[in-house]
């Protein structure tokens, strides 16, 4: 295994790092912290990562994401890789204020570990990577807001939002158009938002949630995937779409091929 150029931040302190070149594997124990795993795995990083991103550049993510969200330290060194790689591939930036995507730590069976999640921006980035979109976006409405929307065959969607004092947050909707003209969109109230969150969202009661640091954007995520559904995508949208709000557990040069694990919150 060739020299890797890992900085000085990345040093081993004081950790057992057992690694083997027979058959081009690399063996990982127990006790690997997160640093010995990056500096450990970097050939098969490198392997992995989109031609975009450099190995330096990936490990300058590392280091931020550890440093904005401490808590990921105490996690399963595994999950916390394969949820980087997760945001690497999608071409994401995640635990940072432009809210692409975010890492986040919680008990799933009595463990620590890493779930990966797109966020609002990064959603808005990926759909637009698509080149039949023309226009993708979601809005909050306030209780004195003027708002009228009907669904059918002939749908209608009216939003004034109010100058001032606009009140407590209603409704919550997510609108495209197509190059071509096509359109649609979703809307949920906030009763149906919350439900929808503590239903779907598995990480939702861990304390470092977007649903609990950035509430409103994790609702127009949620209504813009819902008018996507009825949109004209493409298969790699649909793969970044799976990729949401998983844990895994292995490193691969295709992420999505790689099977997510099956989630338990702990009460």
């Amino acid at each position: 295994m060739g020299k890797v150029d890992i900085k000085e931040e990345l040093a081993v302190q004081a950790a057992t790092i057992e690694n083997t070149e027979q058959e081009g594997n690399v063996r990982l124990t127990k006790n690997m912290s997160i640093q010995d795993m990056v500096k450990v795995m970097m050939p098969e990083i490198r392997k992995a990562l989109p031609s975009v991103i450099t190995p330096e550049r990936f490990t300058r993510i590392v280091l931020s994401a550890l440093n904005n969200t401490p808590a990921l330290r105490q996690c399963s060194p595994i999950s916390f890789m394969a949820a980087l790689m997760n945001a690497a591939q999608l071409g994401l930036e995640p635990n940072t204020p432009l809210g692409q995507a975010y890492l986040i730590p919680y008990k799933n069976k009595g463990q620590l570990e890493v779930q990966f999640q797109v966020g609002y921006k990064g959603l808005i980035d990926l759909a637009y990577r698509n080149g039949q979109m023309q226009t993708i976006q979601a809005q909050a409405v306030y209780e004195n807001d003027v708002f009228e929307y009907e669904y059918g065959l002939e749908p209608k969607l009216i939003h004034r939002p109010a100058y001032t004092d606009r009140g407590e947050v209603t409704y919550f909707y997510g609108i495209f158009r197509t190059v071509n003209g096509g359109f649609g969109f979703s809307v949920m109230s906030k009763a149906d938002m919350d439900q929808y969150a503590r239903t779907y969202s598995k990480a939702f009661e861990s304390g470092y949630s977007p649903w609990k640091t950035s509430y409103e954007e994790m609702a127009k995520k949620t209504v813009i995937k819902q008018a996507l559904k009825y949109a004209p995508i493409r298969t790699d949208f649909q793969r970044a779409l799976s990729m949401d709000e998983t844990i895994k557990k292995e490193i691969s040069e295709d992420m999505f091929m790689v099977q997510n694990e099956e989630v338990e919150i702990a009460a």
